[in-house]
């Protein structure tokens, strides 16, 4: 099954989930922002939590559900 990514990245002075280009939630802070996107992709794994820099630059990642090891190819 494919890893569902979601993101948390800057729009303006506010901070946004997104799942490809859908915008799942807004958020004031980054912390909350992260929050809930730590919670939708716990809810649905297996997931990726990819969190942005103010600059959009990735900042860390964290993944949900079975990594299968070894990986692929």
């Amino acid at each position: 099954m494919a890893r569902k990514v979601y993101r948390v990245v800057p729009n303006g002075t506010n901070w946004q989930v997104k799942h490809n280009s859908l915008v799942l939630s807004n958020h004031t802070l980054k912390s909350n922002a992260i929050d809930a996107g730590r919670k939708v992709a716990i809810a649905n794994q297996p997931s990726q939590l990819v969190i942005h820099k103010a600059d959009g630059t990735i900042e860390t990642e964290y993944t949900y559900g079975n990594d299968p090891y070894p990986p692929a190819g």
